[in-house]
């Protein structure tokens, strides 16, 4: 009717035919006969699909971990209480070992009343070689177990910890019985004791040593061996599945005048998810050891300081919503790059190819017809 037929002319070459709805398409598509499927176009969508997966992954595992976010701040509310939990083993004899806390505010707490002391042998916490067992490697090397984590995992995030704070009862193990017939040449002191939340001290000496105290007795130079072994010392409530930096070291010396002296820096921390909250300290600990004469005070010294500050780590996760955004962003950078990728390469080929049949032409002397 229109004559275009008549002149070899097709009208769906012009738009798309169909309903109403299908005219409002803002995405008309080429037809099949107008497209060339190339190998390099094959090659740059295989790229991309295999670079979305990756990208599309890493935020989904991303997405599944959640982020921390770490917040220091002023300690709002005033606490006068701080529990000290404490499991060490002395290689001294109960009777002879002497425990106190004297902190800034003149208070002296007689923490061996308070503290659980049951006689043991070092050897049931030591092999042959006199190494802790849980204490250094097999190089010799002093394990510290710095931070909150374990041995079965790398770096633990709030929820692990506080999984792991949740997963036992907050109670000491049990003594091991003595084997032998060496009997008890060790003293091992474990428990929990309640002390001012300000400076102190916490001292182990020998017993008629460090305070003078009346009717007791001197210890004799020749028994004093303040070799110990630290399975726990912590601040807060006991968690025991969680390690703190002085957990699982062990100070050995064959001196009877020796001063173990460690400067701790407690800082309380509390971690956070949406389903728990752990209220809990950290402490960072240096320490120091050395011969001292007889006129000095051998013994074990814990110097703790409480910070003014207040360590918050909130474990969050983005809503799902967000994350399909992020999905959808992902493949829209991906394809946007691919497609640029595509053209400057399919761009670079023609002029390559181009500047070739060129050469080819001037090298054989007569011109190379262009397509």
């Amino acid at each position: 009717m229109n004559g275009f037929a008549n002149h070899g002319l097709d009208e769906d070459a012009f738009g798309e035919k169909g309903g109403i709805v299908k005219a409002f398409d803002a995405f008309p598509k080429a037809k099949p006969e107008y497209v060339t499927r190339t190998s390099g176009g094959g090659k740059w969508t295989v790229a991309m699909i295999c670079v979305s997966l990756l990208l599309v992954f890493s935020e989904v595992s991303t997405w599944w971990r959640g982020g921390e976010t770490h917040t220091f701040a002023v300690e709002k509310g005033v606490g006068h209480d701080l529990q000290i939990n404490m499991d060490m083993v002395i290689k001294m004899r109960c009777a002879d070992v002497h425990v106190n806390v004297q902190d800034a505010a003149g208070d002296r707490i007689l923490a061996g009343e308070k503290l659980k002391k049951d006689p043991t042998s070092w050897g049931q916490w030591v092999d042959g070689r006199g190494i802790h067992r849980l204490g250094k490697d097999a190089h010799g090397k002093v394990i510290t177990g710095e931070g909150y984590h374990d041995e079965g995992f790398g770096e633990e995030h709030v929820h692990d910890i506080i999984a792991a704070a949740g997963g036992r009862r907050p109670k000491f193990s049990k003594t091991p019985r003595l084997r032998g017939r060496g009997g008890a040449d060790s003293c091992r002191l474990y428990g929990s004791l309640d002390v001012n939340k300000v400076q102190g001290d916490f001292h182990i000496t020998a017993r008629g040593h460090g305070y003078v105290e009346v009717g007791t007795a001197h210890l004799d130079h020749s028994a004093f061996n303040f070799s110990h072994i630290i399975s726990e010392l912590s601040f807060g409530a006991f968690y025991p599945t969680l390690l703190n930096p002085l957990d699982r070291t062990v100070e050995e010396t064959a001196n009877h005048f020796h001063k173990f002296q460690y400067f701790m820096s407690v800082v309380p921390t509390v971690y956070s998810t949406p389903s728990r909250t752990l209220y809990t300290n950290q402490y960072a600990v240096t320490e120091q050891s050395y011969m001292i004469g007889e006129r000095d005070v051998p013994g074990v010294f814990f110097k703790y300081d409480i910070e003014p500050m207040l360590l918050s780590v909130e474990e969050t996760r983005p809503s799902f919503l967000r994350l399909v955004v992020t999905i959808v962003n992902l493949f829209s950078g991906v394809l946007v790059a691919g497609h640029w990728g595509f053209t400057m390469t399919e761009w670079a080929l023609s002029v390559l190819r181009k500047r070739r049949r060129m050469s080819e032409g001037v090298l054989s002397g007569r011109p190379h017809d262009d397509d």
